[in-house]
């Protein structure tokens, strides 16, 4: 999702996020199976910060009879959206719009969709008020954020210091510290999403944790995704990594050792991803 408060070119990064959606669609779906239980029969979707429209294409699946539209501020990525939509054989609208301050204009829904997109926000307590003030009268609000950090290793992968993900946690989280510092406008705030749903206007408000759960052996598109969050992981962290952690990475991603994620029989993946849910009261 492109953003109008973080100069950040996501267009490029659309392999990779296609890639991230499919790999995590079983949390997807969970979570879309607690939708319609929420919204039965909506007849307005948005995904807001919809990127290449893996989820956007699925909610158009899950519900047919629906406008489906998929919201981000990449034309590049709504291409895509797009193409993946008619390649699928689904329904689906999208819109060029910058969040948060592009939201105005998108009239409301029954339903929004929001996947890991207000923490790239600055004021993220604003951006849960737009979203909220998108929902028609007992609509109903679903964002992604939080959950448990992805493990794709052994504890001992066979070579270097074993619990090489603990000390990659430590160094993306840190990195997430201090994107969200830099972000402008950013505003220090307790992030306990349930209260700032409640904070926006919301009622009903509880969160699910849904599990990605792949056994190794990976199929080849989720080794692939493995293998671009560890190529980012290691140039994220390259300089807080010690050397023998970086030589450790390097060796995982050389497609030429047998060791590597390219080769491993005991690759899997393994993540939880938290959907805080809320609807707008009925007038």
């Amino acid at each position: 999702m492109a953003h109008e408060t973080h100069d950040f070119d996501w267009a490029a990064l659309a392999d990779m996020l296609e890639l991230e959606g499919e790999a995590h669609s079983p949390y997807v779906q969970q979570a879309f199976e607690e939708l319609e239980r929420l919204v039965p029969a909506p007849g307005r979707i948005l995904d807001v910060g919809s990127g290449p429209g893996v989820a956007a294409c699925r909610l158009a699946s899950v519900f047919p009879e629906a406008e489906v539209v998929a919201v981000d501020g990449s034309p590049e990525l709504l291409a895509l959206a797009e193409k993946r939509a008619a390649r699928l054989g689904v329904r689906l609208g999208t819109r060029a719009a910058e969040f948060p301050g592009g939201l105005a204009g998108l009239g409301t829904a029954d339903l929004v969709w929001s996947g890991q997109v207000v923490h790239h926000v600055g004021d993220q307590q604003g951006a849960l008020d737009r979203l909220a003030g998108l929902l028609a009268p007992g609509g109903v609000l679903a964002i992604v954020e939080g959950g448990l950090p992805a493990r794709c290793l052994p504890r001992d992968p066979g070579f270097g210091r074993p619990d090489l993900h603990s000390r990659l946690d430590a160094a993306m989280a840190a990195r997430f510290t201090r994107m969200r510092e830099e972000l402008p406008g950013s505003v220090a705030v307790t992030e306990d999403w349930s209260w700032m749903l409640r904070a926006a206007g919301l009622t009903e408000v509880r969160s699910r944790t849904f599990l990605v759960d792949r056994p190794a052996p990976l199929d080849e598109e989720t080794r692939k995704f493995v293998r671009q969050t560890l190529e980012r992981q290691r140039r994220i962290s390259a300089e807080v990594l010690d050397a023998e952690d970086t030589a450790t990475l390097d060796r995982l991603l050389d497609p030429a050792d047998p060791a590597g994620v390219d080769h491993r029989p005991d690759l899997f993946l393994l993540v939880a991803k938290t959907v805080h849910f809320g609807r707008r009261p009925r007038d």
